[in-house]
């Protein structure tokens, strides 16, 4: 993230939570113009009632932030702790204490253990990096991951930053703010201008932001703005201003629909636009309400197109309100298909069905009762929310030292979910136990730090439930982004000589494969990286391309060391291999991480070869196949069904199946724990492809 001249970050781990950073300090090295918007809610938090009837404000210097405790519904003492730690804060900063603005999240109703903040406000001080990465990670709640933007913008000819850290995940439902966000700029402007600006960017942004249609009692935006840009100052309406305001309402839309896709429990980012009312605030609370229903919720999560719901809850809330809006007319389109057109369209299931597991829908429905319209974001309801908030607070435990834990152990549920639970697992772990299965690890999957951590959590369950998982592993956007500053691609395709495969093994041996042994290790696995040229575990030959022509340095592979894999599989370690090979010639070799993982697959007889895909498993136009015999996918090839990776993953599926791999599983690495879900599932996700 790019950061404004003049601010400062740092994230540290106190004690409020068992082990994460819970404690974040953003700091300018001058005053600030300031502005906040809050919640809405009735029981505000304390650090909402100390900073909202002191902002605007025009000499703000630090904002302290702490996670795991809301310091909500606390009374007087909630008070009097963020009055202490904000003389506190300002002695270690020297500064005075109004320079300082607080504000927490987490559990609700336990008292604030302010010893164990003050502890940490020196050492927050030293911390002070110009990155906001330690602090994003310290103000999460049920976050999966920290959360940052930044944009920028000419003002007067001057270069202006905007960055903002934030967090939300869960109890979130539109009125003024509905997250934790600290937006920092270099701007000159003046508190009053701040403020307009503030209140219309959070308007119509997380404004129109639901998860769960509950309200936290500690949202909070604050926006603090240095000047250390150097333009001049924008105090009135104008050009500036409407510039500046632009740029951060677009930044703060980022920041809804990130945290709508990381809900609590959310497999699917939901986005509504509702046209034609009579008013642009009729179709925002439309927008809301439709993002915001149980029932289409629940559809979405099920990849249901339940138009139904979607017109139902127009009608509803138009009947509540007084809406002058008539539903009957309307045309809905579900991820770009029209489903309803003034009476039920005809439309293919499958195809919506498999468009709707993407990660990403969108619901439009198309009013006559107007010209304005308006976007809401929202997210499916999956089993996890209720999970997560079913056992919110009957897995706190408060210790001695007034930190708040989390006691999740199974000990804690019900015994019939417990039973349920257990007989299905036992079931699962005895029918897989000793059985192999190689996974191709590549795309999203590899982008997103949740993903990826969610990738690497199932190995490990994968491996204690006594299968045997091996990983092979492509670039994915490190090494394109490699390449491209180096200059090694021409119009997509890798250059294929001697610098450019030395880049390729660089980035999949060195950079990619360490930093994927090292979180799995670091959950408990055995895993060791592997090149293919380690052991001669992979052999190749040079391949020729479209023309006819030798490839220099891209190969196919003609034989496995599969002796060198037995061994480190008999000793429980988790082969993690980068698809390059070493050829008889002693040249190094390119072959791609779909083709290796299918002869790996084919050399070690394995029960279960898996592509994780961008894709919700092998399509055809829109139609998703959830299962192909081997016979049935080599009919579609050769008509020409499949093009690019689909095409290869395709090839490569058959050729494993022919080489006595039992089952090729195609599932979509967009999705947590798709891989779990896939093996351990009766129905399982994706396409199957079997002999």
């Amino acid at each position: 993230m790019r950061v404004p001249r003049g601010f400062s970050f740092s994230g540290l781990h106190a004690g409020l939570k068992p082990k994460r950073k819970d404690v974040a300090l953003v700091y300018s090295d001058t005053p600030c113009a300031a502005a906040g918007c809050f919640t809405a809610n009735k029981a505000r938090a304390a650090p909402v009632l100390d900073a909202e009837g002191r902002l605007p404000a025009a000499n703000i210097q630090a904002v302290l932030v702490n996670s795991g405790n809301a310091n909500a519904l606390t009374g007087a003492a909630g008070i009097e702790a963020v009055r202490t730690l904000r003389e506190e804060l300002g002695r270690v900063l020297s500064l005075p204490p109004e320079a300082v603005l607080c504000a927490s999240t987490g559990v609700i109703g336990h008292p604030l253990p302010v010893p164990m903040l003050r502890a940490v406000l020196g050492p927050l001080k030293e911390g002070l990096r110009p990155e906001g990465d330690a602090a994003a990670e310290a103000i999460m709640t049920t976050d999966t991951r920290p959360k940052q933007v930044w944009r920028s913008l000419l003002v007067e000819g001057r270069e202006v930053t905007v960055s903002a850290i934030f967090k939300g995940s869960g109890m979130m439902h539109p009125s003024l703010a509905t997250v934790i966000a600290l937006i920092t700029t270099d701007c000159a402007i003046a508190p009053g201008a701040l403020a307009t600006a503030l209140r219309q960017a959070v308007s119509s942004s997380f404004n129109s932001l639901t998860v769960d249609g509950d309200m936290s009692p500690n949202d909070t935006v604050y926006a603090l703005a240095n000047g250390r840009a150097g333009n001049r100052a924008i105090s009135e309406p104008g050009v500036e201003l409407e510039a500046f305001t632009a740029t951060l309402t677009e930044m703060c839309q980022e920041m809804a629909r990130e945290i709508a896709a990381d809900g609590e429990g959310a497999t699917k980012l939901l986005e509504v636009k509702v046209t034609g009312t009579p008013t642009q605030a009729i179709a925002q609370d439309l927008a809301r309400s439709v993002a915001g229903s149980t029932l289409v919720k629940a559809a979405v999560f099920g990849a249901d197109p339940n138009w139904g719901r979607v017109l139902a809850t127009v009608g509803a809330r138009a009947g509540t309100q007084g809406y002058p809006v008539d539903p009957y007319p309307a045309r809905v389109v579900i991820q770009g298909i029209c489903v309803y057109e003034g009476e039920p369209r005809p439309y293919e299931p499958d195809q919506l069905k498999a468009r709707m597991r993407e990660p990403e829908v969108r619901i439009e429905v198309h009013l006559t009762s107007g010209e304005a319209s308006a976007v809401a974001w929202g997210c499916d309801l999956s089993y996890d929310y209720v999970k997560i908030n079913a056992d919110y607070t009957s897995l706190i435990v408060s210790k001695p030292d007034g930190g708040v834990g989390t006691d999740n152990r199974l000990a804690n549920y019900s015994p019939a979910f417990k039973t349920t639970l257990l007989v299905e697992s036992l079931s699962y772990i005895s029918r897989f136990r000793g059985k192999r299965c190689v996974i191709r690890y590549g795309g999203a999957a590899m982008v997103k730090e949740s993903l990826k951590q969610a990738f690497c959590r199932d190995i490990e369950l994968l491996r204690s439930a006594g299968l045997q998982p091996i990983i092979v592993h492509g670039g994915g956007p490190e090494l394109t982004r490699t390449l491209d500053k180096l200059g090694l691609r021409q119009e997509g395709a890798l250059i294929t000589d001697a610098s450019g495969l030395k880049v390729v093994e660089m980035v999949l041996s060195g950079s990619v494969n360490s930093e994927l042994v090292t979180i799995l290790n670091n959950m408990g696995d055995r895993a060791v990286g592997l090149s293919g040229k380690d052991g001669a575990m992979i052999r190749a030959r040079r391949i020729a391309g479209d023309d006819g022509r030798a490839l220099e340095h891209v190969g196919e592979v003609t034989r496995i060391n599969n002796e060198f894999l037995e061994m480190l599989l008999a000793q429980g370690y988790v082969p993690v291999i980068s698809p390059v090979g070493l050829g008889e010639d002693g040249l190094t070799y390119d072959l791609g991480s779909d083709a290796v993982a299918a002869e790996v697959a084919k050399a070690l007889k394995a029960h279960k070869l898996v592509y994780l895909h961008d894709a919700p498993g092998i399509l055809e136009g829109e139609e998703l196949f959830s299962e192909l015999t081997a016979a049935q996918l080599q009919k579609r090839l050769e008509s020409g069904a499949f093009t690019g990776s689909m095409r290869t993953r395709a090839r490569m599926a058959i050729k494993a199946i022919g080489g006595g791999v039992e089952r090729v599983h195609v599932i979509d690495g967009r999705v947590p724990h798709s891989l779990i879900a896939e093996l351990f599932t009766d129905k399982g996700v994706g396409t199957l492809v079997t002999a």
